[in-house]
């Protein structure tokens, strides 16, 4: 409502990393957890004087004293504008909303995470951010009123776009600091979630939890990213989990297409060529004709890097020797 683009910045960075995404994407204003201030605070110490921004302290009921706290242990150039309810108070209501002149103005800067070199940026304008989130909730056919639990962070992708699709919907956000097993399924029955995101990772970690038990009610779960073995897919939905995950990659002129995954489709078998008839006839309901792979591979595993990306340089390769 400001006119600002805004950047969704990893907490999980070391401090010099994210002096490089202050400095690069020109923040003027950072908004800053009590929690990661120490972070921040490293970080700002790398910046000239004159490239600073000016910070706005987000504190919870255990931290009120926080902005006392943050600035005596501070240097005297970092300038704190005041806590977040600080600013809301002093707000105008008269105020006029910045809008863009256009649908491509720029909304979101986002940044890798760095594991390369230095982070790499890149703008979503208003266009490309409603794209994302219609689609987000077309292709979960998400109602009215869910119940939404964030156990995906909002810098990764912005979410999925679900930052924008939940306020779309008037969903209840659940928000949480950790992501572990025991946080989440005492939130799901808590407050009765009704959709959720999760890395595959965090899917994982759900499904071999020892406490783990069946939900009283389906939960949907959205998972992408590297895709999970199907065994794990299986074992969330015994849980009561309604999985949706899109992969299954293949090769067509330069393009590759995902089609959703069936754990029965998961290992080799005699029946290989009856599945392939299935993933060809499941792609032309929904891919235009010339999208349609002519040649499916079936793969315990994808290969991925040490860090769990995949790495599409072999599956060209792979492509490419197919018949």
């Amino acid at each position: 409502m400001s006119g600002a683009v805004l950047n969704n910045i990893n907490p999980r960075l070391d401090a010099h990393a994210l002096s490089v995404v202050l400095r690069h994407s020109e923040s003027k204003l950072v908004f800053v957890d009590h929690h990661s201030s120490s972070l921040v605070l490293e970080a700002l110490s790398f910046l000239p004087k004159n490239e600073k921004p000016r910070l706005v302290l987000l504190q919870d009921d255990s931290n009120i004293s926080g902005l006392t706290n943050m600035s005596a242990s501070s240097s005297a150039d970092v300038d704190f504008l005041d806590t977040y309810e600080g600013v809301m108070e002093r707000g105008d209501p008269r105020f006029k909303w910045v809008r863009p002149n256009n649908e491509w103005n720029p909304m979101v800067l986002n940044y890798t995470s760095g594991t390369t070199s230095s982070p790499k940026g890149v703008v979503l304008s208003h266009r490309a951010v409603f794209m994302s989130t219609v689609n987000s909730l077309l292709y979960w056919s998400m109602p009215n009123r869910p119940v939404y639990l964030w156990t995906l962070p909002m810098f990764h992708a912005n979410g999925w776009g679900y930052t924008w699709a939940t306020a779309a919907v008037g969903a209840t956000n659940i928000c949480v600091r950790r992501v572990d097993a025991p946080t989440i399924f005492e939130l799901i029955d808590k407050h009765q979630v009704t959709h959720m995101c999760a890395a595959p990772m965090v899917l994982n970690m759900l499904t071999n939890y020892p406490s783990r038990k069946q939900l009283k009610r389906p939960v949907q779960i959205m998972t992408a990213g590297a895709p999970p073995p199907a065994t794990v897919i299986s074992s969330a939905e015994s849980l009561g989990f309604d999985v949706a995950h899109g992969y299954g990659l293949t090769e067509t002129g330069g393009l590759v297409v995902t089609c959703a995954w069936k754990p029965e489709w998961d290992g080799l078998g005699q029946d290989e060529r009856a599945r392939l008839k299935e993933v060809r006839e499941f792609c032309k309901k929904k891919l235009p004709k010339y999208m349609v792979p002519r040649n499916v591979v079936f793969m315990e595993e994808l290969p991925k890097t040490s860090t769990g990306k995949i790495q599409k340089f072999l599956l060209r390769q792979m492509a490419k020797s197919l018949p």
